[in-house]
């Protein structure tokens, strides 16, 4: 069997985590290659909700290996309260698995991370405030703090000092920003975090959380390669979506990693041949967290009702998401850059009891051009009218649909269109959060 990488294909929220629960079962590990706990996965199983930040989606596969790997950065006080999380209900983390050489989020990243974004103001990204930017800025930079410094006290010292040494002046910015709140008078905010950070402390903390974390740290990669040197299938989890890529996506207004499947072998350590398939998650219709372009936005009633029925609130922050269309040319741009072998389509359901479902199949530009691709520059981006097609809602409930013949037509059509559209198959459509809600398409299982 393969290895397996499933992206998203849009802005994030796709429901990826309930589609590698699913694949798991199939898969004998599942690897996190990239991004940190600004990303958050749902899976409902069993009637109980479980919400994972940096645990892999198969943690409830009690027989699966779950890795975070190389590529993902770590809060670990997030990590143990996960852990601790799994424990209270019921499951076990002892399947946990974690990259020696995955860096770690330290306290100064978050402290920096909402610092420029309070700068920055009107002109802000909207981050999630976790730190992720300035933790991969400093792997970048040759700063960063990494899983196994966490079991030498030596190391660990000498690398937050050095690291606190080149942010001070930062610091002292955020400082005299606190001092100035406090002096007009404004109560104190959890958007402007406490800047006060000792060597020593901040040793003696993150060796505590070394010593809890121990068990689960080792050698990831070599972890992979023996189990697909074994033909047994591993499954590459990747957390965010193509259209917020680092390098793909609408930059600035993206995430601080690679969450595209070639990203995948640098972020678990195997190589691009050990990746034979693709899955990509697309819902059923478009959502977006934070700024940025949008092309396929609405704010009508259809647009309430996306938020409504979808319960559309970010994972880990909480924020509403915007809501649109589903948008054919950045989905067939996310299928080529991830080289998509197979489609999974979600949330079908929240389309139900719309009289009318749109999907965006050409943007045209401020001047009239007409663009069947994404474009390239991101002004013409910002500027594009969509222009859709339209087909006949169903207004029947499809929650209780477990075969591709309890769809209403209208809804096969709607799946038969996008398929043939952008040229690769919808293997599976989910039609509820629960993971029976799924439905396997013709000849896919």
């Amino acid at each position: 069997m393969p290895g397996v990488a499933i992206v998203g294909t849009q802005w994030g929220d796709e429901g990826k985590g309930k589609i590698t629960d699913l694949l798991a079962a199939d898969a004998s590990a599942i690897v996190r290659f990239q991004g940190g706990n600004n990303a958050g996965h749902t899976i409902v199983h069993d009637g109980e909700t479980y919400k994972f930040h940096l645990i892999p989606s198969g943690i409830l596969h009690e027989d699966k290996l779950c890795v975070i790997g190389n590529g993902v950065v770590i809060d670990p006080g997030v990590l143990l309260d996960e852990i601790e999380g799994l424990r209270k209900v019921g499951v076990s983390p002892a399947n946990l698995r974690i990259s020696s050489n995955a860096h770690l989020i330290m306290p100064y990243h978050v402290l920096l991370d909402t610092a420029d974004e309070l700068k920055l103001g009107k002109l802000s990204i909207g981050t999630t405030r976790r730190g992720i930017g300035p933790a991969y800025a400093d792997k970048a930079l040759r700063l960063g703090v990494r899983v196994q410094d966490l079991l030498d006290e030596k190391i660990l010292r000498k690398k937050i000092m050095t690291a606190l040494e080149s942010k001070q002046q930062a610091l002292r910015e955020l400082s005299v920003r606190r001092r100035k709140l406090r002096k007009e008078g404004e109560p104190e905010s959890d958007d402007v975090p406490d800047d006060r950070l000792d060597l020593h402390t901040l040793t003696e903390e993150y060796l505590a959380y070394g010593h809890r974390l121990e068990p689960y740290i080792t050698d990831t990669a070599r972890l992979c390669w023996t189990e697909l040197d074994a033909g047994r299938t591993v499954i590459f989890e990747g957390a965010q979506a193509a259209l917020l890529d680092l390098d793909h996506g609408t930059y600035p207004f993206v995430t601080s990693s690679n969450p595209i499947a070639g990203a995948a072998c640098a972020g678990a350590g195997v190589g691009p041949t050990d990746i034979e398939q693709v899955w990509g998650v697309v819902k059923a219709y478009s959502t977006r967290v934070g700024s940025g372009p949008f092309p396929t936005e609405i704010e009508d009633e259809a647009g309430r009702h996306m938020s409504e029925k979808g319960h559309e609130f970010g994972t880990t922050t909480g924020r509403p998401r915007r809501c649109g269309w589903l948008d054919l040319v950045a989905l067939r741009y996310a299928i080529r850059l991830n080289g998509t072998s197979a489609l999974a389509m979600t949330k079908l359901d929240v389309l139900a009891g719309l009289d009318t479902i749109k999907v965006a199949v050409r943007y045209r530009s401020k001047e009239g051009a007409v663009l069947d691709e994404f474009p390239y520059h991101q002004t013409i981006l910002h500027g594009v009218t969509p222009e859709y097609d339209e087909f006949p809602g169903f207004g029947d409930e499809v929650s209780d649909a477990r075969r591709p013949a309890d769809l209403p037509p209208e809804a096969r059509n709607y799946i038969d269109f996008v398929s043939e559209t952008v040229g690769v198959p919808v293997a599976l459509v989910g039609v509820g959060p629960g993971r029976d809600q799924v439905i396997w398409m013709d000849g896919s299982r």
